[in-house]
């Protein structure tokens, strides 16, 4: 759950930077940065999928979510480069829009602890 939490706040984060590329001379490092963390937090997904998968014996289908993501990731850092935005910012909104989706999948499937269980 953490992966996609972290997926889906980089992804806010440049899409806050992405705006401010038009109104800010920093935006262009701002976003530069922000890409560069988002594709780590991408493969830090990955490794915790894999991680929670194998040793843990939980199910495969976050590695596919994690894999499919830095995918993606790889296509915004190529088309990032190539100057391409009409393909890049719609990328950009597909995947913020996954991350949700898939952050919200989890958090509807963690175990709610009963409030009189609280204490």
């Amino acid at each position: 759950m953490l992966g996609s939490a972290a997926d889906a706040l980089t992804l806010f984060f440049q899409a806050v930077t992405a705006g401010m590329l038009l109104t800010s001379s920093r935006g262009h490092l701002m976003h530069d940065v922000g890409s560069k963390v988002m594709y780590a937090a991408a493969m830090l997904y990955v490794l915790a999928a894999v991680l929670a998968w194998r040793p843990g014996g939980g199910s495969p289908r976050p590695i596919l979510y994690a894999t499919g993501f830095l995918g993606l990731a790889s296509v915004q850092v190529v088309l990032g480069i190539a100057h391409m935005p009409s393909l890049h910012v719609p990328v950009g909104v597909l995947m913020f829009g996954l991350s949700l989706l898939t952050l919200g999948q989890m958090l509807s499937a963690h175990p709610q602890v009963p409030s009189s269980a609280r204490s």
